[in-house]
């Protein structure tokens, strides 16, 4: 393993998307799943967008529900994108995801993803943010990307590395990673330094 400040660390990824599963695995890090918290995804509508992301993923981690060993460390994420003022989250249904992706086609949107790493002596949080530009889309596209993708588990109804992102998105700036949920050079580096 490269990072050696980790060495004899068990690393836990709190978080049930597969592809922060994937993205962590990249890293050639060993560690397990425990999605288990008591924390309750909410936050204060007055709070300034760019501080949500960072509070669910911290809240995420404190949430946890049990205490964590001197050897383990807890990683949690929280991603939204952000087009214009309106946050869209997981939508709730077809018409929904349709609805977001319509909002998304033709725009340039923000993801901004927080993650949040603590141990039982300290915890570090930031957050990242990847500005992703949409050419246009039909409403024939959006519903063939609705048919065959079904992304009702994805922030803004996409997942950047399916066939929407092939066809949709005409630029990125930041991350490529953060889009798909998890920064990971900007992970590994806080790690790094953990």
């Amino acid at each position: 393993m490269l990072l050696k400040n980790l060495t004899g660390k068990k690393i836990i990824l709190g978080s049930a998307s597969p592809r922060r599963r994937e993205l962590l695995a990249g890293l050639d890090l060993e560690f397990t799943v425990d999605t288990q918290t008591n924390f309750t995804e909410a936050f204060s509508p007055g709070m300034p967008h760019s501080a949500v992301t960072e509070y669910l993923a911290k809240g995420k981690s404190l949430g946890f529900h049990r205490e964590l060993r001197d050897n383990e460390i807890l990683i949690t994420a929280d991603t939204m994108v952000l087009c214009g003022e309106k946050i869209l989250g997981k939508p709730k249904d077809k018409a929904g995801a349709a609805r977001m992706l319509g909002l998304l086609q033709g725009n340039t949107h923000t993801v901004l993803t927080g993650v949040c790493i603590r141990d039982n002596a300290k915890m570090k949080s930031f957050t990242a943010s990847t500005k992703v530009a949409f050419g246009p889309l039909s409403a024939e596209e959006i519903e063939y990307y609705l048919e065959k993708y079904k992304p009702y588990d994805k922030a803004g109804s996409y997942g950047v590395q399916e066939w929407i992102g092939y066809v949709g998105i005409s630029g990125i700036e930041g991350s490529y990673y953060n889009v798909m949920g998890l920064p990971v050079q900007r992970l590994y580096r806080e790690l790094e330094q953990f």
